[in-house]
């Protein structure tokens, strides 16, 4: 039968950790994505189709395995009429632990977000990647790696990193000279540093100033240019403000840019626990001064849950999964925000104490 709702985020995270876990034998673990507005009957089709070149797989248990995957999507997809509007995303293949024993299984479901990608995939494993990103933060941070040379500006959203501009300086390099020459050469070069400095950072600017989104900024590059570029650039104070991470890398292309981010995982992590502390610090301080705009502990929160009144949902990551569940499913048809948090701090294990379920409300019930 159809599926006629998407998946909630909970639902979501869920399954994909399941999914994750299933590793087949051989290439026998079908992956089927249609992207939001696409055609299912082209999708169909190609499926049909597959199931010729499956036919040519060498390995018998393999081969009616991917077979017998690709009929059962083929059934399913006939019960619909057209593409759900947030896209579909199917997973089906032998997730029999025991060679030679076949126990085909299906998942069909329609995304939380509408899906871009449009996939056919036999492998070892279900690819879940454009799931995932679905789940990962909502918040970006702005990336640079320069050098005197010059500088790439990028973006990290989730995991993916983007390319949005590069520059260069013209800068000269060392030159032997003495005397006078040597002199007027290094003011000539100073100069043009500076002015490469002053149009990175305008170009920053232009950029990330209005960038709703953006939650900090990370530089790297070599000693002392980077820490020059921040006292010397003219970087206006909004982005200079939120410069989280300055680390020292000699790369300043696309790959700078992955190091960059493959250093600063310490910082990126330290970043969760202060947006985790800051929201705590904010529900502990409406319970003791705002008391009727906040509500604790399972019966009250599913009852203001119940009435449309809660702004966010937070629950500790150590909440029982099955009232945790219940609970995000009524936050999501009521457009709550919903927050998980761990025991990491002091205020996290604090509110796990005081039961792990708590809400800030719209309006006093």
């Amino acid at each position: 039968m159809a599926i006629s709702n998407p998946i909630s985020n909970y639902e979501l995270d869920e399954l994909l950790e399941k999914l994750g876990k299933i590793k087949g034998r051989h290439t026998e673990l079908v992956t089927v994505m249609i992207p939001a507005g696409g055609n299912i009957y082209t999708v169909a089709n190609q499926v049909e189709a597959e199931k010729s070149t499956a036919s040519n797989i060498k390995d018998k248990n393999t081969r009616k395995a991917v077979l017998d995957s690709l009929e059962r999507i083929s059934r399913e997809l006939k019960f619909y009429r057209q593409t759900p509007p947030n896209g579909l995303a199917i997973f089906c293949g032998n997730t029999s632990e025991k060679e030679g024993q076949e126990n085909i299984e299906l998942w069909i479901l329609e995304p939380p977000q509408q899906l871009k990608t449009r996939m056919y995939r036999c492998d070892q494993q279900f690819v879940l990647d454009p799931l995932r990103e679905m789940r990962e933060a909502k918040e970006v941070y702005g990336l640079l790696v320069m050098d005197r040379k010059e500088a790439t500006i990028g973006l990290l959203e989730g995991k993916q990193i983007k390319v949005l501009r590069r520059l260069t300086s013209g800068v000269p390099g060392k030159i032997k000279a003495g005397g006078q020459s040597a002199a007027r050469f290094e003011r000539v070069t100073e100069g043009l540093a500076k002015e490469f400095f002053r149009r990175v950072a305008d170009t920053m600017k232009e950029i990330f100033f209005d960038m709703p989104k953006l939650k900090g900024i990370l530089i790297g590059g070599p000693m002392p240019t980077k820490e020059e570029f921040l006292d010397e650039g003219q970087l206006v104070t909004k982005l200079k403000d939120i410069v989280i991470g300055v680390k020292d890398l000699g790369n300043t292309d696309e790959s700078g840019l992955k190091d960059l981010v493959e250093l600063s995982h310490e910082v990126l992590a330290e970043q969760e626990i202060i947006k985790e502390k800051k929201l705590l610090e904010k529900f502990f301080n409406m319970l003791g001064k705002q008391k009727e705009k906040t509500a604790y502990k399972y019966e009250a929160v599913k009852k203001a849950l119940g009435y449309g009144a809660v702004q966010i949902l937070i629950l500790s990551k150590e909440t029982d999964k099955a009232i945790s569940k219940e609970l995000i499913q009524m936050a999501e048809r009521t457009g709550a925000q919903v927050e998980i948090v761990s025991t990491d701090t002091p205020e996290g294990e604090q509110f796990y104490n005081l039961s792990g379920i708590g809400a800030i409300l719209r309006f006093a019930i």
